[in-house]
C-alpha cells in the first residue's frame, strides 16, 4: 500500500532540495530519518518535515507500521517562481527569480 505527502511552495530552489532527496530514495524510513537528522542543510530539515508527515499519514490513516515502511519515491519538483526586479545602470532593470519547489515523498510497505 502506498502513502504520500506533498509540501508545496517551499522557498528554496529545487536544485538544492534534490541533492538531499536523492540521498534518501529507496531507504527504509527509520534509516532515512537518521540520515536527514545529520545532514547540515536547510533542505534536509524541509525534507524531514515532509517525511514525518508521510509517516503520520501511513500510521493514522492506513494503520501501517513504521518498521515496514520504505521510501518508494522522493522528488523535488519546480514550484511557483516570484519575479522581482533590481535597478541596474542607465535606468534599466535586471530580473531576480525567487524560486520555490514542491517536495513529494511516497512511502510503501511492500
Amino acid at each position: 500500500m502506498e502513502v504520500q505527502s506533498l509540501t508545496r511552495n517551499v522557498r528554496m530552489s529545487p536544485q538544492k532540495v534534490r541533492e538531499v532527496v536523492r540521498q534518501i530514495q529507496g531507504m527504509p524510513v527509520i534509516k532515512a530519518q537518521a540520515v536527514l537528522q545529520f545532514v547540515p542543510r536547510k533542505s534536509a530539515r524541509l525534507v524531514a518535515k515532509t517525511l514525518k508527515s508521510a509517516v503520520a499519514n501511513a500510521e493514522n490513516n492506513r494503520g501501517l507500521k513504521l518498521e515496514r515502511l520504505w521510501i518508494k519515491e522522493a522528488m523535488a519538483g519546480k514550484g511557483t517562481t516570484m519575479k522581482r526586479f533590481v535597478p541596474k545602470a542607465r535606468g534599466s532593470a535586471g530580473p531576480i527569480l525567487k524560486r520555490s519547489c514542491n517536495i513529494k515523498i511516497v512511502l510503501s510497505d511492500q
